[in-house]
Order: structure tokens, then C-alpha cells, then sequence
């Protein structure tokens, strides 16, 4: 038998004996003047190698020269071949036209069918069916039938019959070919079997670097993120080396579980085995994993050390800065892509954008990026739908929302969950209600997501009893949000009770949310229950939790200028200040007087007033008065709930100075128009 290496050269040679043939024939005509006739063993050697290169074009003018010639007459060898050419090409059709007219067909012949339909993608049935029909009629399948009929068990989800195979494995004694193993391995992962597969992977003798990639990208793929991490551990400790596609199913780990540590590992072994040196995908995926671990810095030095920055770079970063809450860099690093034109946005980048423009109220922004995907022509899918509804929700402008709602014509349930929150977060609790019953009306069943939007959106409508009945009756756990909103509620109507419940659910599942303890406390604080405020305290300084310095965001010409509590950094401090205690001596004599309850020191009355005035929003306030014409709207965004004096001056001034006043704390919208606030006073 003659070996594969010593077959090259004549294959080979048969191969430019046989193009020299097509030029000095005319393959139609019937009695063709051949220089070089060939015979079938030249003819098989050749079709052997148009196979190997699935060239289907010459593979098909060879088959018009056998025909023509009558080298395929009763020759099963040849036909045999021709029949795996074809199916090797993935040309089904004239594989079986000739496999069904091959009389002895033999074990190779049944595998390159199987393996054609199996690999075909959406003949995997034909494949089975083959298999059934080799068996039945005495051939043994082996390991080359085998890995392509798991393949197909695993293609179709026939989970019953892929474990029936696999007995057949183990009774043919194929149990320790790694190619079989390999596709057992594969088909237990596309049932979502990690137990299965992790014990054919166990009992392998032996393993090469698919059998430790196909095990990593399946844990990967089931969401057992740390068992993938401990597969590519024990892979090092057995000597293998992983490869680009092992350290790409890792990253993404890394970035899932925000593990910075084991992400730095990989990064470091890329290093060391120099797989940067053509790797884009793996360089973005780097990026993309420092960003989602919230370390911009260390993405960013890759990033700037791109040579070439495509759009998947740019999203990676730009999604970076957006999701560690640098809501500014993430827009200056939108301008500069347009800046360098090395790529081109994409729905991503968009919605990585519009998110920046959100956490900041960059109104302003945030319609010039609706401009320019609309201009553009990017179809306004569910996608980018739900991004605008939530981007203008959030910057005060829900008519816009709602606007672009009517405009999408997909609206999925992620669309109708956006809209509810949007009319919550406003305090339309009664609008989102009727918004909830209209798409229950239109077929869509609700999640858990809808469900929250919804009970959300009464609690922030003063509807508290109402929203507690729901949640106990709720058939799943309720989310924390849901147990938040209602422990905000609680906060104005002094129920300790409630909001005790509501507190212990919400650190049920997330000991660490700082809001929460704040809220607890600022309730047991307003009933002066100071020795539970001081347990609250001493709980977040168990957790190493600390109450986040104040901040207010205001947008001025396409500009976002931020006040700190007490901040005297801007070039304007003077008259903001002086603008501020203008206010103030008005205001007292309207009648007003502090609500000092939210000043948590012990301190005098008047220190306490004092302190009043320095808060960030009334900075914000003042600074939007000194620099807007009378009549325009002024927009705030402020990083913690406002308080209840503020809450009442900002009413006042809306009133005084007629101006209405849009203000997002980090609860919900209060719009202050004539002394009224949409909230009702529920916040």
C-alpha cells in the first residue's frame, strides 16, 4: 500500500498531466484528441487532490472528461471517489446521484456521505439517517463515521440519541481515539451537558489542544465561567499551550466575572508566548476585558497602542469609559474617532454613546447622535430604539421617548420595558400602567423586568400599599430595585416597619449597595432613632462602604459643568455664590423656613442652613440662572437623592423665578414647574 507522502508527487504529476488535457481538448466533444489520455488510477489520484482542495471547479470538468472518455463505466473505484469529491465540496445533490448509482460501496465511500451531510449544516437528518442505513446493511462505522454522526446528534439536540452513540463508541472500541473523544466532548456541550462531557474528557488517555478549547469555550458557553478558568490551570500544569482561541474564551471570562487578577495572568502568558504579533481579536478582546473589570487605564494603554484602530477597538474602549462611569471620556473618545477615521460607528458604538449621555443629561449630545445615525441611515431597530427611549427618559425629555416608541416597528418587550420605566421614573405611575395594559393587549407576556418597571413606577407615584400587595404576591423573588423603590417610598412616609423589610431583602442579595444604607438610616434619622442609625453605620463600615461625595451635573452649550457639595472651583464661584444668597434672603421672605432634618451633624441651627446652601443642586441652580435667558428650561443631574429642603426651595424657585426646573437625582425625575413638583412630593 502506498503511503500518503510518497502519493504527493504523483498526484502531483497526474494533476499537470491532466490541466495539460484540458487544453488540448474539448472536454464536449465525444471522441476527444487527447496528447495524454489518463487512466483511473490517474483520474483517482487526481480527484484525490482536487478533494483535499475542494476544488469543485475542476473536480466537475474532470467528470465531464470520464464521462466523455467512459472511464466511469462500471468502475467503482472511480465513482466511489467522485461521489466523496463531491461530497468533500459540500455539493450533496450530485454526491448522491452517484453514491446511489455505486453498486459495492464500501466503509470510505458511507463515511464521505455522512460526513458531507453532516457538516452540510442543515442536512444533519440525512447524515443519521445514512448511519442507520450503513448499519443495517453490515458496514462498521468507525473513527472517522463516528465523530460526524455525534456532530449531527449534537446539531439536531437529539440528546437521547447522541448517548446511544455514544455506547456504540464504547462497544466498537473507539473509547480512546481522541478524534472521537473530541466530538463526544463537543456534543455534550451542545446539549449544555458539562457532567458528560467533563467525564469523557477526564477518561482520555490522551488530549490535544481541541480537546482542552473545546472544554474551556463549553463552560464558557453554559455560564461556568470558574470551571473554565480551572480547566485552562490544569491545562498549563499538564504542558499543553494554549492557543488564540483558548485566550479568547478566557478573556471573555475574565470580563464576565470582572476578574482582573486571572485577566492579567492570561495577558501575561499572550506576553510570554508572543501572540500579540498579528492578533487584532486578541488585543480587542484585552482591551475589552480591562474595560469591563473597570481598570480604563490598562485598556487604554493598549488601546493607544493600536497601530490599527478598528471599530471593534473604538466600541471596546468607548463602552470602557462608559460602564466605569467616566461618562465624559467616553464621548471625548467618540469625537476623536471621527477625529482619526480609522473605523466607522456602529449600532454599538452608538449605544455605548448614548448610555455616556444619559449618565451626564448631554441632552444636547445626545440629539446630535440621534442626528447622525439618522442621517446615516441606520434602521431604528429595537436595538438603538430602546437606547433613545432610555437616553431621552433619563435627560427630562419623555415626549421624545415616547415619540420614538410610535417610530420603531419592531417593538419587542425590552422597548415596551423601556417606555414603562420612563413614565416611572417621571412619576406617571398611572400612564405606565396603562402603557403595562396596552402591551398585555398586544400578546406580549411580561418577565420579570416589565414587572419590576411596573411596581417601580407605583412606588414612585406615591402608590405604596398598593405596590406592597403586589410584591407579596408576586410568583417569582422580586428583584432588589423592586424592594429599593419601595424603601424610597417609605423614607416620606416614615414607615420604619416597611421600610425595614424592604431593607432587609434588598442586603438579602446585595450587602454592599450604599444607597440603601443611606435611605435606612436618613428614615431612622427622620424618627430620631439614632442608636439604629449608628448600626447602620457601623454595617457599612464593616462592608468598607462610604457615602459618595454629592455632585450636580448641568449642561451649558454643549458643555457639562459639574458642582461638588460646598465647591468653590469654578471660574464663576464669586457670583454663584452671591446669586445663592439673593436667593436665600428672598425665599425667607416668601415665608421659608430650612427643613434641617437631613443635616446628620451636631451642629448649631444656623450651620445647618448654611450647609443647606451648599448644596450641589442649588450650586447648579444658581449657576444655570446667571448664564440661560428668563424662560429656558434648566436641567440638573444630581449622583444622590435630593434632599427634602432642597426638594422644597427648588419648588420655590421654579415659582419665584419662573423657570421650569428638570432635575434626575439618582432615584427618579422631579419636574418643578410653578411651585409643583410631578413627584407629588414622592421620591
Amino acid at each position: 500500500m502506498i503511503g500518503t507522502a510518497a502519493l504527493k508527487p504523483f498526484i502531483f504529476h497526474n494533476l499537470i498531466i491532466f490541466k495539460r488535457s484540458l487544453n488540448t481538448t474539448a472536454i464536449s466533444s465525444p471522441t476527444p484528441p487527447l496528447r495524454v489520455p489518463l487512466n483511473s488510477l490517474q483520474c483517482g489520484a487526481i480527484l484525490q487532490s482536487l478533494t483535499n482542495k475542494k476544488s469543485s471547479a475542476e473536480g466537475r470538468k474532470l467528470h465531464g472528461y470520464m464521462l466523455t472518455c467512459g472511464n466511469l463505466q462500471d468502475n467503482a473505484y472511480l465513482n466511489s471517489k467522485l461521489a466523496a469529491f463531491y461530497a468533500g465540496c459540500g455539493r450533496m445533490v450530485e454526491a448522491q446521484v452517484i453514491f446511489d448509482g455505486v453498486v459495492l460501496k464500501n466503509s470510505f465511500l458511507w463515511n464521505f456521505m455522512i460526513r458531507g451531510y453532516a457538516s452540510d449544516g442543515t442536512n444533519a437528518y440525512k447524515a443519521l439517517a445514512l448511519y442507520r442505513k450503513m448499519v443495517t446493511l453490515g458496514f462498521k462505522a468507525d473513527n472517522f463515521t463516528f465523530p460526524f454522526v455525534l456532530k449531527a446528534c449534537g446539531d439536531l439536540g437529539l440528546t437521547e440519541m447522541g448517548k446511544k452513540i455514544h455506547g456504540r463508541v464504547e462497544v466498537c472500541g473507539w473509547e480512546s481515539d481522541i478524534y472521537v473523544n473530541n466530538s463526544l466532548i463537543a456534543m455534550y456541550v451542545k446539549f449544555g451537558n458539562m457532567g458528560d462531557a467533563r467525564k469523557v474528557f477526564d477518561k482520555m488517555p490522551e488530549r490535544d489542544l481541541t480537546s482542552w478549547n473545546t472544554m474551556i469555550s463549553g463552560y464558557v458557553r453554559n455560564n461556568n465561567a470558574m470551571d473554565a478558568l480551572m480547566i485552562f490551570y490544569r491545562m498549563g500544569k499538564a504542558g499543553s499551550k494554549a492557543d488564540g482561541t483558548t485566550l479568547l474564551a478566557l478573556l471573555s471570562v475574565c470580563a464576565d466575572l470582572a476578574a482582573i487578577k486571572q485577566g492579567k495572568e492570561i495577558h501575561c502568558y499572550a506576553v510570554r508566548n508572543n501572540y500579540f504579533t498579528s492578533n487584532e481579536f486578541l488585543m480587542n478582546s484585552l482591551i475589552d476585558m480591562y474595560s469591563n473589570c473597570n481598570s480604563t487605564a490598562g485598556a487604554r494603554l493598549l488601546f493607544e497602542e493600536l497601530k490599527i484602530k478598528d471599530t471593534v477597538s473604538w466600541n471596546s474602549i468607548i463602552s470602557g469609559y462608559q460602564l466605569s462611569g467616566d461618562a465624559f471620556e467616553s464621548l471625548r473618545l467618540f469625537c476623536q474617532m471621527f477625529v482619526e477615521r480609522t473605523a466607522a460607528p456602529d449600532e454599538i458604538t452608538i449605544v455605548a454613546v448614548l448610555g455616556a449621555c444619559e449618565k451626564i443629561t448631554a441632552l444636547q449630545f445626545g440629539k446630535s447622535v440621534h442626528s447622525y445615525f439618522a442621517k446615516i441611515g441606520f434602521f431604528l431597530n429595537s436595538f438603538l430604539g430602546t437606547a433613545l427611549i432610555d437616553m431621552y427618559a433619563k435627560c427630562g425629555e419623555l415626549s421624545c421617548s415616547h415619540h420614538v416608541f410610535c417610530e420603531m416597528t419592531q417593538k419587542n418587550m425590552v422597548a415596551w420595558s423601556a417606555l414603562i420605566a420612563a413614565y416611572g421614573i417621571h412619576g406617571r405611575g398611572k400612564e405606565a400602567i396603562s402603557i403595562f395594559n396596552k402591551m398585555t393587549a398586544n400578546g406580549i407576556v411580561p418577565d420579570e423586568g416589565i414587572l419590576t418597571s411596573v411596581l417601580s413606577a407605583c412606588s414612585h407615584s406615591g402608590l405604596l400599599n398598593e405596590t406592597y400587595e403586589l410584591i407579596k404576591h408576586m410568583e417569582v423573588e422580586p428583584p432588589a430595585e423592586i424592594w429599593a423603590a419601595l424603601l424610597s417610598a417609605c423614607r416620606l412616609h416614615r414607615n420604619v416597619e416597611l421600610a425595614e423589610i424592604s431593607a432587609q431583602n434588598i442586603f438579602r442579595t446585595n450587602p454592599t449597595r450604599v444607597s440603601s444604607y443611606i435611605c435606612l438610616s436618613n428614615i431612622y434619622a427622620a424618627k430620631k432613632q439614632w442608636t439604629d442609625v449608628e448600626k447602620v453605620r457601623a454595617t457599612m463600615r464593616r462592608h468598607g462602604l462610604k457615602k459618595p461625595a454629592g455632585y450636580s451635573l448641568i449642561e451649558l452649550d454643549s458643555q457639562v459643568h459639574m458642582f461638588f457639595v460646598g465647591d468653590r472651583s469654578h471660574q464663576q464661584t464669586k457670583d454663584i455664590y452671591a446669586k445663592l444668597k439673593d436667593i436665600s434672603w428672598r425665599l425667607k421672605e416668601e415665608g421659608h423656613k430650612p427643613d434641617t432634618s437631613s443635616v446628620l451633624y451636631d451642629v448649631d441651627e444656623e450651620q445647618k442652613e448654611k450647609m443647606l446652601w451648599d448644596h450641589s443642586e442649588r450650586l447648579a441652580i444658581a449657576f444655570a440662572l446667571l448664564n440661560t435667558p428668563p424662560g429656558t428650561k434648566i436641567r440638573i443631574t444630581k449622583n444622590l437623592r435630593v434632599c427634602a429642603d432642597c426638594h422644597t426651595v427648588t419648588k420655590l424657585i421654579s415659582k419665584l423665578m419662573d423657570r421650569e426646573i428638570i432635575m434626575r437625582d439618582n432615584h427618579r425625575f422631579h419636574h418643578f414647574i410653578d411651585g409643583i413638583c410631578s413627584c407629588g412630593d414622592f421620591w
